[in-house]
């Protein structure tokens, strides 16, 4: 039975020329897991809000939006028909929550239906149990990590029951532990309940394994829609939406492509495309024909993890960031965030922090920009207290720091006049991301992504010698990480330091000379990036995952696929 049907659906923003939907068209089925991707600001999160009709984004819309067959904007609809049929998470978890303690915000879309206190005693507590929300029901909301931040909000939308589920990148600021964790429960619930859901989404890792459809929207127009097979072999590697594919995939794809006899394995394996990891394992083993690994190669010549100089080993050299037995609380009766934290970050080196949410990150980057202030231990800038920089110097183009909500940068009306009043407009010539479509509009009119390369440009106008990064690649597609990995690669190559916190271990891997995990306000474990994430078992990469056991050394699908590849110039058997 059909749920949702969108039909020729055009929408346009106020005072912009160019639609930012442009005749789509689908429908989604009763008790179906739908996925949504494409690139960023292609119209994902305005397409969805305009299925939502409280949250309907102004501007000019036309065409047919019906749930169950029901027009969404009837008049007649609006007033029959309750809010909570639709289900909706946003992508910024901090944005969704109304109230102060978690057992209200369970509560507070049910006291709005006006239900009874039994009933809604009764549903509060099911749905906190279901969600495994029991210890810490009482917390107030400020107190809960991001995974548990955004759990909360799909809880409180799920007890009200609705009928349909969507949701606008809800992993983006979680760390990949959480994200997973918050996947797994959203499929739980749709194989569950036969809910139906319909994900936005540019983690797509998890999701294409166990999806029943894959959308595409590419610049306002749903050029891909069906099945995950066949949405797939559509693709190709030149597109922008394939760095977002399942890891085991681009990997198969890129051995196929250069290889067309690789895959055609016989046997019961013959044409299986490898969608998730344990697939991808048995076409990795296929590849290096069983072969065992020696150190640093494999018996049968092919070797891996050489140092091809991608990552350059700097753990010596000029300190750039020192912290010293630092230790930060936010008030006199809480607990440390950071408790006697020591490390070094060399001068012209990318360093990337990882960590689960409220491990530390953000705080210690705040600490390192000066505007927090440890009370005890000491931070050094190139070899001085950052107290002993006086009058605002730090920031004179010496530091600039990209801060995790990048709304907190904006001033003005248009990005044109953020980018003018900051003097970054006649830079942009060295920026490798096109902004010209966006000049005209309001910031906050910006998807998360686009808001991301504003404020980026912004900073990077600053001309800093150290540069602080705190989730850079949130709310960006895959294709814009990879270019933005190579602006980071360039500022080194200019001698810049550059600090991230990021939860996306594959950006890190892609661009990092070292790692350091974060656990509770201390530094867990650092190393090169090689080390670091083959040592690690959740903090990894899918490369590492796909390979490890087998022909360890690579730490992205390229470089694995690379060496494969050169293995593989002959037919795979069994």
């Amino acid at each position: 039975m059909e749920i949702l049907n969108v039909e020729n659906l055009i929408f346009k923003y106020p005072k912009q020329n160019d639609p930012v939907l442009n005749d789509v068209s689908f429908s989604i089925e009763e008790g179906e897991f739908a996925v949504l991707c494409g690139a960023t600001g292609s119209g994902k999160s305005t397409l969805l809000k305009l299925l939502k009709p409280e949250i309907t984004p102004f501007g000019e819309r036309r065409g047919r939006i019906a749930l169950l067959g029901k027009e969404q904007d009837s008049d007649a609809e609006k007033k029959t028909v309750s809010p909570s049929r639709i289900g909706y998470v946003c992508q910024n978890p901090k944005e969704q929550v109304v109230t102060d303690k978690v057992w209200h915000e369970l509560a507070f879309g049910l006291e709005n239906m006006n239900m009874s206190q039994n009933e809604m005693s009764a549903k509060v507590a099911e749905m906190a149990a279901y969600f495994g929300i029991e210890d810490w029901f009482e917390k107030k909301v400020s107190e809960l990590s991001g995974g548990q931040l955004q759990l909360l909000n799909l809880a409180s939308v799920m007890v009200m029951d609705p009928e349909i589920l969507i949701l606008d990148e809800p992993t983006a600021q979680l760390d990949p532990v959480a994200a997973s964790e918050f996947i797994t429960t959203v499929r739980k619930l749709n194989s569950d309940f036969a809910l139906t859901v319909l994900i936005a989404e540019h983690r797509l890792e998890e999701l294409i394994p166990v999806c029943d459809r894959v959308m595409v929207i590419k610049n306002g127009k749903l050029v891909l829609n069906g099945k995950p097979e066949g949405v797939l072999g559509s693709i190709k590697q030149d597109d922008e939406i394939f760095d977002a594919l399942p890891s085991a995939y681009r990997l198969y794809k890129k051995i196929r492509d250069k290889n067309d006899t690789i895959g055609n394995a016989s046997g019961k394996d013959k044409g299986r495309i490898p969608l998730n990891i344990r697939e991808g394992r048995e076409f990795v083993k296929l590849c290096v024909n069983g072969s065992s690994c020696g150190d640093g190669g494999l018996s049968n010549g092919l070797s891996v993890g050489k140092n091809d100089g991608t990552h350059k080993d700097t753990t010596s050299g000029d300190p750039a960031l020192e912290f010293k037995d630092v230790s930060f609380r936010y008030s006199r009766e809480a607990e440390d965030a950071l408790k006697d934290l020591s490390f070094t970050v060399n001068t012209g080196e990318i360093f990337c922090i990882l960590g689960g949410n409220g491990s530390g990150k953000t705080t210690a980057l705040n600490v390192a920009a000066g505007l927090l202030k440890p009370y005890e231990g000491n931070v050094k800038i190139f070899g001085k207290k950052i107290k002993e920089y006086k009058n605002q110097s730090l920031y004179n183009k010496c530091l600039s720091m990209l801060p995790q909500d990048v709304q907190t940068v904006f001033l003005h009306n248009t990005v044109r006049e953020e980018l003018e009043s900051r003097k970054a407009l006649d830079k942009l010539s060295d920026f490798p991301f096109d902004l010209s479509g966006m000049m005209d509009k309001h910031p906050y009119d910006l998807s998360g992504g686009e808001q991301q390369l504003v404020t980026l440009a912004i900073v990077l106008a600053t001309e800093p010698k150290i540069l602080l990064l705190d989730e850079p690649t949130k709310g960006l597609d895959a294709y814009r990480k990879k270019n933005l990995t190579g602006i980071l690669k360039k500022l080194k190559a200019d001698g810049i330091t550059i600090v991230v916190v990021t939860h996306d271990v594959e950006f890190a891997a892609g661009c990092a000379d070292r790692c350091a995990l974060f656990f509770r306000g201390s530094l867990a474990s650092i190393g090169n990036v090689r080390d670091f994430f083959y040592g690690n078992i959740f903090y990894t990469t899918c490369a590492c995952r796909l390979s490890r056991g087998i022909c360890e050394g690579e730490v992205t699908v390229d470089g694995l696929a690379g060496v494969l590849s050169d293995n593989n110039n002959k037919d795979i058997s069994d």
